[in-house]
């Protein structure tokens, strides 16, 4: 179903691509780096409970980070999905991202869930905003390893949460974007008392959007539905929804199965 809700808060509006991440830096107050420490305890969590896929260590810049590869069994690949995970977790949580890799595997597509940076647990929404941008060369390294190992297009960015975050504000300051849809969960998350920062890039995007959260997501996902809505109508694709999950909190615990499936009939209803 689709649900138009109240309008709401202000949210900042958009600038050049330096002026975004000179905003984005200067917004946290400090100078903050990604937790390599912790992503690296997050990544052997990882690596210890892998059931199925491959590791593969990818480099972004002068960084080498983990990705989770999965091929589907069936054939023809209906194409690529990369998925960022949510805040603090590593790329095949238990949760929501791990379930929802595999489930969509199951769907007939090729998954590549990426590492994203972390920072220390207690962080919150304005600590991240001084990383967003270390996401960047991750996203832009996920998509060149699926277009090096000749895998299909299309090639769909699917995030969650804080991914959604580093997604959006990747999407906000990158030229051809070479992705062919992009799917978010649980978009515009915060934390108390610290509001959306950027404004949601989907008036200019070109490619399809599907805005997907939860009946019991937060506060804030709902408050900013209409206004991620609004946005996504201005982009103009006849394709882009926004979609409400019933009974679906947050991590869309128990709800992945059924998220698979709800993302494979909307990408089977697009013309790429």
């Amino acid at each position: 179903m689709t649900r138009n809700t109240p309008k709401i808060p202000r949210i900042l509006t958009a600038g050049t691509p330096a002026l975004i991440l000179a905003l984005l830096l200067s917004l946290a107050g400090v100078a903050i780096a990604a937790d390599v420490e912790r992503e690296q305890r997050l990544v052997a969590e990882l690596e210890a409970s892998l059931f199925d896929g491959n590791l593969q260590r990818l480099s972004a810049g002068k960084v080498t980070f983990t990705a989770v590869e999965l091929a589907p069994d069936s054939k023809p690949v209906r194409g690529s999905i990369i998925l960022l995970h949510g805040r603090g977790v590593h790329a095949d949580w238990p949760d929501n991202i791990g379930p929802l890799r595999m489930a969509l595997a199951q769907n007939g597509w090729h998954t590549l869930s990426l590492q994203m940076p972390v920072l220390e647990k207690s962080a919150k929404y304005f600590d991240y905003l001084a990383i967003l941008p270390e996401a960047f060369p991750r996203i832009e390294a996920g998509i060149k390893h699926i277009l090096n190992s000749g895998h299909h297009r299309p090639i769909v960015l699917l995030a969650h949460s804080c991914g959604a975050h580093m997604a959006m504000a990747w999407l906000e300051t990158t030229a051809g974007r070479p992705i062919d849809a992009f799917i978010g969960i649980g978009m515009g998350a915060t934390d108390y008392r610290q509001p959306m920062q950027r404004p949601f890039p989907f008036a200019r995007l070109k490619i399809p959007v599907l805005d997907i959260y939860g009946s019991e997501d937060y506060p804030a996902v709902h408050r900013l539905a209409p206004i991620r809505l609004e946005k996504i109508q201005l982009g103009g694709h006849l394709g882009s929804t926004q979609v409400v999950v019933d009974g679906a909190d947050h991590d869309f615990t128990a709800y992945t199965g059924a998220m698979a499936q709800l993302i494979s009939r909307w990408l089977d209803s697009l013309t790429f």
